[in-house]
């Protein structure tokens, strides 16, 4: 005599699911930014892979630190920082003359590289930011 065998079932748990749709759920709200990041946009100029140019003129050149700002080797304070870049860049009318290097030492803060970026953006100058340099060194 045959004996009829029965099928089973076997269905995941449910109580499962709303606790890994809520966990889902909150994965997702946090990965997720509702608000776009906010600064002040800025046109940094991209690096060439050419050879570098001996420049004829040279470029203004500003150091900033937590409590200094040297402008060419010369201490100046940001309040008279915007005359004297305008006072350099009197007279240069190309975008290459008008490149100021910007050196910002680890101890700067934030709010003094934007004031001191906003002066020379107001007095006509293009920004370029100095990153570390390779230099590869030759021993005999």
């Amino acid at each position: 005599m045959m004996v009829q065998r029965r099928k089973l079932l076997v269905d995941p748990p449910a109580t499962a699911a709303p606790d890994i749709a809520f966990i889902l759920i909150i994965f997702f709200l946090v990965c997720a930014s509702v608000q776009p990041d906010t600064g002040r946009p800025q046109n940094i100029p991209r690096s060439e892979e050419t050879p570098e140019k001996t420049a004829e003129t040279k470029n203004v050149e500003i150091s900033i630190t937590e409590k200094t700002i040297l402008v060419n080797g010369e201490l100046l304070p940001l309040g008279n920082l915007k005359t004297k870049i305008s006072q350099l860049l009197a007279g240069k009318e190309s975008d290459s003359d008008r490149v100021i290097l910007v050196k910002t030492a680890d101890d700067a803060t934030y709010q003094r590289w934007i004031d001191v970026t906003s002066a020379i953006e107001s007095a006509g100058g293009i920004i370029t930011i100095q990153m570390e340099q390779e230099e590869v060194q030759i021993v005999n």
